[in-house]
């Protein structure tokens, strides 16, 4: 069960990571009917302020160390070592002892090197930055880096690659621990695709609901209540009041790819949830999925997770019964 989260800070925070972990776990949404994580920022000496990477910005942590060992998660933002000291040995300890109690620890971007201090990743796979790859191999020749993939999970290590690799592995980790529909709602609240695969590669281009303008949100919205409908890139253009070309233009400009390539990749994203949740037949399914057929959602499936939707269910369903409904 996944309800505590501690952050750990330390010197030189990076915000954006730090507030990605706080975007997903830190805020109340049990107004939408989600659970409530007890939340808690974590330092070596609390009320301390630390600096961050952005000049001007400092961050307090309100808890200390020990909150770690009565988390169910530790989160670990960018961070960068000390270059005389390293990392606070008092944090260090904290997270190699906690993780020795079985807690789960993830990082995003440069806190695999914290994770490394620690102890965490000798003899086992693990991601960062691009960027970080060859700087985190040599400082821990035990690990298997991997430099291409978004996340690796580790079971109770989970590891990430830069930015907003860290949303897809913090979301994974509630959809691993939570399920499908938690994980969707929280990714909807932030406008971002539910999940992208943790081995799809850093560098490659990938359907990504996020958009940085207001303007497409309306309509990405849409699109994604009315995914068993027929769109065309003339009607949506229509719907976001803007000529058939700007929207294209805009689309990939803001998402980083075709608006067919976004219907799919969401469409799959719903086809998962109704094997997982429901007994719903693959016919019904293709359809509430907006694929028409059993045949096109196979096809579409098998390619883009590299199973069959059948083999899905059996791996990840809840073990209901399979409903033979009419379409």
């Amino acid at each position: 069960m996944l309800s505590k989260v501690a952050v750990v800070l330390s010197e030189q925070l990076t915000m954006f990571e730090f507030g990605v972990i706080c975007e997903v776990f830190g805020l109340d949404r049990t107004a939408d009917g989600l659970p409530a994580f007890d939340f808690r920022v974590c330092g070596a000496e609390p009320g301390v302020a630390l600096r961050s990477n952005t000049p001007g910005v400092t961050v307090a942590p309100e808890y200390g160390l020990a909150e770690l060992a009565k988390a169910d998660l530790i989160a670990i933002p960018a961070a960068t070592p000390n270059s005389e000291c390293g990392f606070d040995p008092r944090i260090v300890e904290a997270i190699g002892t906690a993780a020795a109690a079985g807690i789960t620890v993830l990082t995003v971007c440069s806190g695999a090197f914290l994770a490394g201090a620690a102890g965490l990743l000798d003899g086992r796979t693990c991601t960062t930055h691009w960027r970080h790859v060859d700087k985190l191999a040599a400082a821990y020749p035990e690990t298997t880096v991997d430099p291409d993939v978004l996340f690796v999970d580790e079971g109770n290590l989970i590891t990430s690659a830069g930015t907003a690799a860290g949303i897809d592995a913090c979301l994974h980790l509630v959809r691993r621990e939570l399920g499908s529909a938690v994980a969707n709602a929280i990714a909807r609240r932030m406008v971002v695709s539910p999940q992208r695969d943790g081995g799809q590669r850093q560098f490659i281009e990938r359907p990504i609901a996020a958009c940085t303008s207001d303007s497409l949100v309306p309509t990405l919205t849409w699109m994604n209540d009315h995914l068993d409908l027929p769109h065309t890139v003339a009607e949506l253009a229509t719907r976001a009041n803007m000529s058939t070309r700007t929207f294209a233009r805009r689309f990939a400009a803001e998402t980083g790819t075709t608006p067919g390539k976004w219907l799919t990749n969401q469409r799959i994203l719903l086809a998962k949830q109704l094997l997982e949740e429901t007994g719903l037949g693959l016919e019904h399914i293709a359809a509430r999925a907006g694929f028409g057929s059993g045949a096109l959602l196979r096809h579409h499936f098998q390619r883009m997770v590299g199973i069959a939707p059948t083999e899905y269910r059996r791996r990840f369903g809840d073990g209901r019964e399979t409903v033979r409904a009419a379409v």
